[in-house]
């Protein structure tokens, strides 16, 4: 599957937070877009180093943001019902405008497709 891309102005930074024994960090930042009668929220998980890249955007600013759509299933036991997350990870971003001055500049935020599920065991999980 190919990266997708979306724009938008940054509506919220959250802190990084931090799962599991062997620290797996993520770090949620949510885009705004305006759809006409309606605003739309796009919420990103930016992870591990990537978390350290969102340091350079602020609130307000335009920014277009590559990702990749990851799927996951959970089933606490055999015996309970399996539930399905879906989350949008950020692999990079660029400034579009904004408060950081207008400069044009991508950061590389994930090394590859599967590095967080690589480190991550069931205890890192965080929902």
């Amino acid at each position: 599957m190919s990266d997708s891309k979306v724009s938008g102005v940054v509506h919220l930074i959250e802190d990084t937070k931090t799962y599991g024994n062997k620290g797996f960090r993520k770090r949620l930042v949510v885009l705004e877009q305006e759809k006409g009668s309606f605003t739309n929220y796009v919420p990103l998980e930016f992870i591990k180093d990537g978390c350290d890249a969102v340091d350079d955007i602020n609130v307000g600013d335009e920014i277009e943001v590559v990702y990749r759509l990851n799927g996951r299933r959970w089933q606490k036991d055999e015996h309970s019902e399996a539930k399905y997350f879906l989350n949008a990870e950020a692999l990079s971003f660029r400034l579009l405008g904004g408060s950081g001055g207008g400069d044009t500049m991508t950061e590389k935020v994930s090394r590859s497709a599967n590095d967080a599920f690589d480190e991550a065991n069931e205890d890192d999980a965080p929902f």
